[in-house]
């Protein structure tokens, strides 16, 4: 009995052995793709937010429209100036231009929010001047120049720029006043700034203009010279009248905001 068993076990070792071998031949790699196939999903899983995110922000960056009015003028003060609004209402004011008469031109650049009322209205011009694709300057070409004016409306889909000194388009027309009112309130800034850190003295004189000319409906967006306004109001080596009518402003820019 214990030579049958002997010799019946012995026989059994290699075919237990080969059978062992191609279990281990079958599922190793059987395994491997299987760890293989787990670890590419766990790294998509891994990857994908981040990539779907980069993706959407190129997107984003690529697809958001861009509102751009640039005026050139060598005999006015800035001799240049542009602004640029898209469509969430982050708006840039870049120029160069004088502080004094007998001062040396400098660049400046300030960035601010406009209004929701004043952003729409932006938008729904260019859409009605059919996004500045076609000719906007007028045919009367005896008109007295005034600078030249370029519009200019860029998305993902399209790109259109249009150039003139003066245009019969209504919407263009209506472009061109908002945005001078929005450069002019900008000046404002960049003077005030000035003048609250070298010259004090030229405050009230600067405020006076300012508070007249937003009262005529001549300024756009003054919310985006609030935080200049409220440096000013809050200097107490500033005059009293003077930081008074800095409030004045910043209570109107809110209430005109507020009606926008």
């Amino acid at each position: 009995m214990i030579i049958l068993a002997f010799v019946i076990g012995t026989s059994l070792r290699p075919a237990m052995r080969q059978s062992a071998m191609r279990r281990s031949r079958i599922s190793r790699p059987a395994i491997w793709r299987c760890i293989g196939a787990g670890c590419g999903v766990l790294v998509l899983a891994g990857l994908s937010p981040d990539l779907t995110s980069q993706q959407a922000s190129s997107r984003d960056a690529v697809s958001t429209a861009i509102v751009t009015f640039t005026l050139d003028f060598p005999q006015s003060n800035p001799a240049h100036y542009s602004i640029a609004v898209d469509a969430t209402g982050h708006a840039s004011y870049e120029c160069t231009g004088k502080i004094a008469e007998d001062s040396e031109e400098q660049p400046y650049h300030t960035e601010f929010e406009v209004s929701a009322g004043s952003r729409e209205k932006i938008f729904e011009r260019a859409k009605q001047a059919h996004y500045f694709a076609g000719t906007l300057e007028s045919s009367n070409h005896k008109l007295a120049f005034t600078g030249t004016k370029i519009l200019s409306y860029r998305d993902g889909q399209q790109s259109h720029t249009g150039q003139y000194n003066y245009s019969n388009l209504a919407p263009v027309q209506q472009l061109t006043v908002l945005f001078q009112n929005m450069a002019e309130t900008m000046e404002y800034g960049r003077r005030l700034s000035y003048y609250h850190h070298y010259q004090k003295l030229a405050l009230d004189e600067e405020l006076k203009r300012m508070e007249a000319q937003a009262k005529n409906n001549e300024l756009s967006e003054i919310q985006g010279v609030a935080p200049v306004l409220q440096e000013i109001f809050d200097d107490s080596s500033v005059i009293n009248v003077v930081r008074a009518r800095a409030k004045e402003l910043m209570q109107m820019a809110s209430s005109t905001a507020a009606g926008h």
